[in-house]
């Protein structure tokens, strides 16, 4: 780990090792504003006409008075193995947001976990909600849960696709596979476009010019998720910078004053992938590397 100065912003924390690196800023956030090969580009879109973005957390159900938190200085707590940023208490809400970083990268891969503290006085009901600013042009991945023939033991759905108001099915962005959905962010189609899924696999992924971003999460069967049932989220637009936002929920809680809820997302990258357009590329090309890490 080493204190750096990045995009400007000083009083960064850097951790990495021989592959991988990620930082940190502490100006603002919590945030992580680069993730990436040693090296190699920021896989991370950190930075739009509307600020600095990259990785944040958020809390669930979406609402315009209280979702846009997160600009302010964080308080750093340094551990033997891990470092924790916390921020202020939101006035409005009463909650409170932090990300621990472990300082220990094991090859391609970390743990990154993120807390919801009820710093208010009466309980509220709300979900861990991260969002990572992926740059142009890539494509977000959503598994759907296996398929299975028609019979007694599939009389039930088994996943759920949430379509926002200012969404059109048939936009060019969205690709519907049997196994698989994609999210492309061209760049080029005007307006934005957001789909959520209740995706049980516990995994999503974001492909881009070779490269393969991996998050993984625990999914909690039977448990009621934000957004009509969605564990992962991509949402795509251009507003002065094109970007799409690769998103992952956790369960609704019902928080109680002076308690907290834990979430962990499990980042992993890949380098040297085929291009992914369709369900027999992800079968060919990512899948593999998904079982592998699971």
């Amino acid at each position: 780990m080493e204190k750096v100065t990045f995009l400007g912003l000083q009083n960064c924390y850097r951790v990495f090792n021989d592959a991988i690196d990620l930082i940190v800023t502490t100006e603002i956030g919590p945030k992580i504003i680069r993730f990436g090969f040693i090296g190699d580009r920021n896989e991370f879109l950190d930075k739009t006409s509307g600020g600095f973005t990259g990785h944040i957390l958020r809390h669930a159900p979406e609402s315009q008075d209280r979702t846009f938190f997160g600009n302010k200085p964080v308080k750093i707590k340094e551990y033997q193995k891990f470092i924790r940023f916390t921020e202020a208490t939101e006035k409005k809400t009463g909650i409170q947001k932090e990300m621990v970083i472990p300082l220990s990268i094991e090859g391609n891969h970390i743990s990154i976990v993120h807390r919801l503290y009820n710093r208010g006085v009466w309980p509220i009901e709300i979900a861990p909600w991260t969002s990572t600013m992926m740059p142009p042009v890539g494509k977000a991945i959503l598994p759907l849960p296996p398929r299975k023939p028609h019979g007694k033991n599939t009389l039930l759905p088994t996943s759920s696709i949430s379509i926002w108001a200012y969404c059109d099915l048939l936009d060019p962005r969205l690709v519907l596979g049997k196994k698989y959905v994609m999210l492309k962010q061209d760049g080029k189609t005007a307006g934005s476009y957001k789909l959520g899924m209740l995706v049980s696999d516990g995994w999503t992924a974001y492909y881009n010019d070779h490269h393969l971003f991996v998050v993984t999460f625990d999914f909690i069967k039977g448990a009621t998720y934000p957004d009509l049932g969605c564990s992962v989220e991509a949402c795509t637009f251009k507003f002065g910078h094109a970007a799409l936002e690769l998103e992952t929920l956790g369960p609704l809680a019902l928080l109680q004053p002076g308690t907290s809820v834990k979430y962990t997302e499990n980042w992993f990258l890949f380098r040297d992938i085929a291009d992914v357009r369709n369900d027999n590329d992800i079968d060919k090309y990512v899948l593999p590397l998904v079982r592998e890490i699971k």
